[in-house]
């Protein structure tokens, strides 16, 4: 059997693959980022939402690696960030109340940390 359309049936086969009903590929994390991504469920969930322009208490986390690079001078998104969960009142986001714990410093392990930051740096 020949076929006689075989544009129709290439074009067809390579819209199916570029549907929009395809869900976004899941992004996998590193070890470190999964503590990190526990670490947020558990403790900054409840203020910062993770999608974009969404205020729960503290500024949306959407994004957060991206801007961080460029908030404060001389502060790579790394510094600036560790520096924000560790002394919040340090840099505060115009329009946000200080309502950030002091206290992640003593109550998170050396883990959770470098587990949080890592998993905020993926939030580009």
């Amino acid at each position: 059997m020949k076929i006689r359309y075989p544009f129709i049936i290439l074009a067809a086969a390579l819209m199916a693959a570029c549907s929009t009903n395809a869900a976004p590929p899941t992004p996998t994390f590193t070890p470190l980022e999964q503590i990190g991504q526990g670490v947020y469920a558990l403790r900054c969930a409840q203020c910062h939402a993770l999608t974009p322009d969404t205020v729960v208490i503290g500024p949306s986390l959407a994004g957060v690696a991206t801007r961080a690079a460029s908030r404060v001078p001389g502060l790579d998104a790394q510094a600036y960030i560790e520096e924000s969960i560790l002394t919040p009142k340090a840099y505060l986001v115009e329009g946000f109340p200080d309502t950030m714990p002091t206290n992640f410093a003593k109550e998170l392990t050396s883990e959770e940390f470098q587990g949080i930051v890592a998993y905020l740096l993926t939030l580009k």
